[in-house]
């Protein structure tokens, strides 16, 4: 060994000998090592090659290309916020045992997370577009997510189309440009559409905020009390600070994040954005009483108390802003699945699909125990004899890991009898079956006529805006039709805004009136 080996060696033991400085923290490594030189790679040398022992520097390269999760495919664009819900009112403990909901003045945790559905994670917040509006309870019987839009209902009502349509609206795959000839040629398919359609082309599709807008399970879930005895609801958001919206300049105009920039300027200044949780109650009985499938989600629940009772539950506030954005908005994991007792899934086909859906792509996207991380954690202790799998972090002890057991041991856990469950009856023949009451212009025309004559330039200009570009003009006939079937007016206004002849338009839409009787 010669001398400039030794030298080099007692160079390299005085710096592991330095200290850190007393002013500031040392910096470490993921284990918690402290890192002796974060400017400098070990090199074999002056001239030499990088030295592969340089675990530091291997251990953070590695890290670095691995700080991206995939991206949601839908939901990407998001923001997150934390907060509270408090009880406010207790009738809803007639139709359910869910205790979140037990007393008034109960506090439960919140994590809400706000996002537009088919733009990507590096998108302007102004695109037009549904706004995700998902809320994590971290309630006393475990987590509770209320996964919904902004808007009341959707585009499709069975879960074996949601691929297609999300294909449809995302880029092309082969210009890697989203394009309005390959969703209105899927929508044209859809009459159901029609519905979403109108609502989404309306200035809803552009709110001025994150806190400017209701949000909508969308679904309808069963409520199952004490007894067992059961009701349908559906859960509604409605804004304190009023539902405000941008028209299309207006959106256009608006800065790459001004929806994140405006509510976390509001939480930040004190006026934190509050919305009362509503519940839309449908009792069985009721159910024939309806010239619609209930359990359709291109339909919406009126609350004009002709069949449905609408019953006030609390307030939510969102008064904290996430101290990391990737910890928090990306790692949160939302599934419609995740709920607690007296809150049950519906026969809602689009919903029954989300059951397996959210929370599948959550174990792809995120990991396998995902629910462990600090933002999806119950604030209540977790049983069961579940185990093992990548980053799985939980102090699991003890040799019984399966149920049940007579083993005197902290991990034999037994059931919970007491809980009640809905009980209900199955029958009927196996089949593929569209749903009966299919009804898919009436609402939408409802909505039209319900807009003031400035909304309802704004939806036609918007509507008229991608329409227009369709290429196949039986595609453009088709869905003006479906408009004109929705509402006369409408369906003309939106012709001319896009050249169709009308009385092509007036002539399908008597087959399809007829076809209906």
């Amino acid at each position: 060994m010669n001398t400039p080996q030794l030298a080099a060696i007692a160079f390299g033991a005085a710096v592991l000998a330095a200290p850190a400085s007393a002013e500031k923290p040392a910096l470490t490594q993921d284990s918690g090592a402290p890192v002796v030189d974060n400017q400098n790679s070990k090199t074999a040398g002056a001239f030499g090659g990088v030295l592969l022992e340089d675990f530091h520097l291997v251990e953070k390269l590695a890290r670095f290309s691995r700080e991206r999760i995939p991206e949601r495919v839908v939901h990407a664009r998001g923001t997150g916020a934390e907060g509270e819900f408090v009880v406010t009112d207790t009738a809803i403990t007639a139709y359910t045992a869910a205790s979140l909901f037990a007393e008034q003045g109960k506090k439960t945790p919140v994590f809400v997370r706000f996002s537009t559905v088919i733009h990507p994670k590096g998108s302007p917040e102004g695109l037009r577009d549904p706004r995700g509006f998902a809320t994590k309870f971290y309630t006393d019987q475990g987590n509770w997510d209320l996964v919904g839009n902004n808007l009341p209902v959707f585009f499709i009502r069975d879960a074996i189309k949601f691929p297609d349509m999300v294909h449809s609206l995302k880029p092309s795959p082969v210009t890697n440009r989203q394009d309005p000839n390959r969703f209105f040629d899927f929508f044209s398919h859809l009459p159901e559409s029609t519905h979403m359609l109108t609502q989404v082309y309306s200035d809803l599709g552009t709110p001025a905020g994150y806190q400017f807008m209701d949000g909508n399970s969308v679904h309808a879930f069963r409520l199952v009390d004490k007894a067992g005895e059961v009701v349908f609801a559906k859960f509604r958001w409605k804004s304190h600070q009023g539902v405000k919206t941008l028209t299309a300049e207006e959106a256009n105009a608006e800065s790459f994040n001004f929806a994140t920039d405006s509510l976390y300027a509001d939480i930040t200044a004190g006026k934190h954005p509050k919305w009362d949780l509503h519940a839309i109650i449908l009792k069985p009985e009721d159910i024939d009483k309806l010239d619609f499938n209930p359990f359709d989600a291109t339909k919406d629940w009126p609350e004009d108390g002709s069949v449905f009772e609408t019953v006030k539950i609390g307030t939510m506030t969102l008064n904290r802003v996430p101290n990391n954005f990737f910890s928090s908005t990306e790692q949160v994991a939302f599934a419609p699945g995740v709920m607690v007792p007296g809150i049950e899934a519906s026969p809602d086909r689009l919903l029954q699909g989300r059951l397996f859906s959210y929370a599948d792509t959550q174990r792809y996207r995120v990991g396998t125990n995902y629910q462990m991380l600090p933002v999806n954690a119950p604030h209540v202790p977790v049983r069961n004899g579940n185990q093992d799998g990548r980053l799985n972090f939980a102090d699991q002890r003890g040799e019984v890991n399966y149920q049940p057991s007579r083993n005197v041991d902290d991990n034999a856990f037994v059931d919970s009898p007491a809980i009640v469950a809905a009980r209900y009856q199955l029958d009927g023949i196996a089949e593929r079956r569209a749903i009966e009451k299919t009804l898919p212009f009436q609402q939408a025309g409802e909505f039209f006529r319900a807009l003031d004559g400035a909304q309802q330039a704004n939806l036609i200009s918007n509507l008229a805006g991608d329409l227009g570009q369709v290429r196949n003009p039986e595609i453009k006939e088709i869905m003006v039709t479906h408009f004109y079937l929705a509402d006369e007016d409408y369906g003309t206004r939106i012709a001319e805004a896009v050249g169709v002849e009308l009385g092509a338009v007036q002539a399908r839409a008597g087959a399809i009136r007829q076809a209906s009787l």
